[in-house]
């Protein structure tokens, strides 16, 4: 007879491993496939670049509006995950089958609010199912899932593609169908924790702490805004970039799987980074490497440059994630889910803002070096922004 440990560490498991399977769905096909898809499209003509880049816009801004959105909505966590699971799949499936520039760009609109909805859900109850069965160290299988996706929809990017966009899509559409089906029955429990959490009363903190914590709200709001445009422009365009760059290779192909395959070492070592080191600095860390990756594609633009930028590029990505609620929570406590969405809402924010410069500048001269060049210096003047916060920190204060 199975004891009880053993059945917290299966059921720890399976809820981890559904969590991962599902964000690989919602962010790895619903979000980002159209990273791989857009350099098909502008081949076919169906597209033109400063098309592509409105509609990956449109895709970050319905990411925003459902980060904002989860604030407010009271439906069960697993309703919610698998709801939007079933309409992530059917919009993958109308990018194939409708052909207007209209219908495509609702279609991405609404694949980002479905993203952000199945993110935020899905990483609340799965927390908390590994909270309760005392396997919080999970928590990095679960944020695995959004490089798995991106490494699937990358290498399967490439070969459906050349049946052509629309099969690619459709692809996309069923192998999402597939995957929903295993883990369905996974989040018919029903019980679905608030965002937050279960509040345990706090002492209230004094004048000084709470100025402290409102400065620090406010920088991390800030300064996570500039990770999502930092990021961006090489997620959204980085086959495009690459083929640019690199004629007649078939290389970069591999480049968009290589950054997704790399988001899996950095949420599993992200994930079990001591609680004691500062969060502030982790994040410097993580952006100074991203800064690194992005700057590097346009210094050293070869297979190799462009392979080592995408590691650097995809290693920190989910990290950033869980440094940034972990010192949301820090901050706020078991009260951090505000915090978390107001940040989420400035991260889709440079998300936003990415493509819309991006692409454009880079219709008009032919390059994205300057886009790169930019986003490059903007992660890494929040690396030393977050140590001149934490460095402020250290000061004692004034008596």
């Amino acid at each position: 007879m199975a004891t009880l440990e053993e059945d917290n560490r299966r059921g720890a498991w399976r809820a981890a491993l559904a969590c991962m399977v599902t964000l690989a769905v919602a962010m790895g096909l619903g979000r980002f496939a159209f990273t791989p898809m857009l350099p098909i499209m502008l081949h076919e003509g169906k597209l033109e670049l400063q098309g592509g880049g409105l509609l990956a816009s449109l895709n970050y801004l319905g990411y925003f509006v459902g980060a904002v959105s989860c604030a407010f909505i009271q439906a069960k966590h697993a309703t919610m995950v698998r709801g939007g699971l079933v309409a992530t799949a059917a919009l993958l499936l109308g990018m194939g089958l409708l052909h207007s520039f209209t219908a495509w760009g609702a279609l991405r609109t609404a694949a980002g609010v479905m993203s952000a909805w199945v993110f935020v859900f899905a990483s609340g109850w799965g927390l908390r199912r590994l909270a309760e069965t005392n396997a919080p160290a999970l928590g990095g299988v679960i944020y695995t899932g959004p490089g798995i996706g991106i490494a699937v929809t990358g290498l399967l990017g490439g070969a459906v593609g050349r049946w052509g966009s629309e099969a690619g899509w459709i692809g996309f559409g069923i192998v999402a169908v597939v995957l929903i089906a295993v883990i369905w029955h996974v989040f018919d429990d029903g019980a679905a924790p608030g965002l937050a959490g279960a509040a345990a009363p706090a002492m209230p903190p004094t004048a000084a702490e709470s100025a402290s914590a409102r400065h620090d709200a406010i920088w991390l709001v800030a300064l996570y805004s500039l990770a999502g445009f930092g990021y961006i422009i090489t997620a959204t365009f980085l086959p495009v970039i690459a083929r640019h760059a690199l004629p007649g290779s078939l290389w970069p192909d591999y480049f968009w799987p290589l950054f997704g395959a790399a988001i899996i070492p950095g949420a599993l070592i992200g994930a079990r980074a001591p609680t004691h080191w500062d969060n502030r600095l982790l994040m410097a860390a993580a952006y100074a490497l991203q800064a690194a990756g992005v700057i590097l594609s346009v210094v050293w633009p070869t297979i190799v440059g462009f392979g080592i930028g995408s590691l650097l590029l995809g290693m920190p990505f989910t990290a950033i994630t869980l440094f940034a609620v972990r010192e949301a929570r820090r901050l706020r406590g078991n009260q951090a889910a505000g915090l978390i969405g107001y940040a989420t809402a400035a991260y889709g924010v440079g998300q936003i803002l990415g493509p819309l410069f991006a692409a454009p500048l880079a219709q008009r001269t032919g390059s994205f070096a300057v886009p790169l060049l930019v986003a490059g210096a903007v992660l890494a003047a929040g690396s030393m922004l977050f140590v001149v916060v934490w460095t402020r920190s250290r000061r004692p204060a004034a008596a």
